[in-house]
């Protein structure tokens, strides 16, 4: 991470200290109810909320203490100046201001849904062969940094490209935070190289969309109506190698009202694949009505967002330099290959970090 700013009013909005401790006290007197546990989905609910409740306050107290200590050791050095203090006093303050940047980090990371898994989905723009090998390249991508946050990883569904590449690919990640740090990535990514498929290597321009969901098992609010799906069972095709469970259990889903399809084919049987399905189809509602919302709220304050393909939120060039860019936060980096590599978090933490800047 970057060096630390000690931005407190930044937080604020974000993190009430008083009322963070409010509901710390309300949550200890509805756990030590005597029915409690009654509804056992609820409480369990409660309990992740309260934790990560507990969890912020204790490393505010803690970083509230290094600071003090700080401070005390300044003034210190300030009426008597010692070599060997103002080295104790330099260690000190580096290791202060590395902690109010992993504060920072949890503080952008408390949203609702932030402390779920993830699941991410990666589909090819125009191009054909192009796309889709750059579709694939997202998919390393995006595995690599999973593998260096200790995450789980489960493909559900893995379309492979004729030539090269994938057709559409989703991933389950799981670990903590993992939406939390994966909803940075959500928006179409374009990428610019002299193309391997071509024979008199010119240069293209290739694009990708990343779309990035919370993902819910029994914790999500949301009613489907048996006779609005429409359930497609079938033998899972063999696309994608051994990314996929070789039997007669692939479901497609489709949401009728919305028209919004899933399709799940890696688990090991048709029960588990309509369930996984299910999942994916409340959580791509419910990002529905977060845009939904989003987009009434940008109308109310007079913004305009576009949304359309050409968006894209980052660049990455290959020919005639090297440099990803970010075009939301204009964070940047010459160093490509260990951005394809997975070392993506700059880009995420910049994300964050400009959503309470902005």
């Amino acid at each position: 991470m970057p060096a630390a700013r000690l931005n407190w009013s930044s937080l604020a909005p974000l993190f009430d200290l008083a009322g963070k401790r409010e509901e710390l006290k309300k949550n200890e007197e509805l756990m030590s109810a005597a029915d409690f546990w009654n509804d056992q989905k609820k409480a369990q609910a409660l309990i992740r909320s309260n934790n990560a409740a507990k969890d912020l306050v204790e490393h505010y107290d803690k970083l509230k203490e290094q600071l003090d200590e700080l401070s005390e050791s300044v003034s210190e050095l300030s009426s008597s100046f010692d070599a060997d203090l103002a080295q104790l006093v330099e260690e000190e303050y580096q290791e202060t201001m590395q902690a109010f940047d992993s504060f920072e980090i949890e503080v952008l990371l408390s949203g609702p849904y932030d402390n779920h898994n993830a699941i991410l989905e990666i589909h090819p723009g125009a191009g054909g062969t192009e796309a889709m090998d750059w579709a694939s390249m997202l998919y390393r991508m995006y595995t690599r940094w999973a593998e260096r946050k200790g995450y789980k990883i489960n493909v559900l569904d893995y379309q492979e490209g004729e030539e090269a590449g994938l057709k559409s690919c989703s991933v389950q990640i799981s670990g903590p935070m993992a939406y939390g740090y994966l909803k940075a990535e959500n928006g179409v990514h374009r990428l610019v190289r002299i193309s391997p498929f071509d024979a008199n290597a010119r240069r293209h321009t290739s694009f990708a969309s990343v779309e990035v969901m919370p993902e819910f098992e029994d914790d999500l609010d949301i009613e489907i109506d048996d006779k609005d799906l429409e359930v497609i069972t079938m033998r899972s095709s063999g696309a994608g190698g051994q990314h996929i469970n070789k039997t007669d259990s692939a479901v497609r889903m489709t949401h009728i009202p919305t028209g919004i399809t899933v399709f799940c084919q890696t688990q090991r049987s048709q029960l588990q694949n309509r369930e996984t399905c299910l999942n994916m189809l409340k959580s791509k509602l419910l990002q529905l009505k977060i845009k939904e919302q989003e987009e009434k709220l940008a109308a109310i304050k007079g913004e305009v967002k576009a949304n359309e393909w050409g968006s894209q939120i980052r660049s990455y060039v290959f020919q005639p330099y090297t440099m990803v860019k970010d075009l939301r936060t204009g964070y940047e980096t010459g160093n490509i290959q260990a951005v394809m590599d997975g070392d993506i978090d700059e880009f995420i933490y910049s994300y964050l970090r400009s959503q309470i800047q902005g």
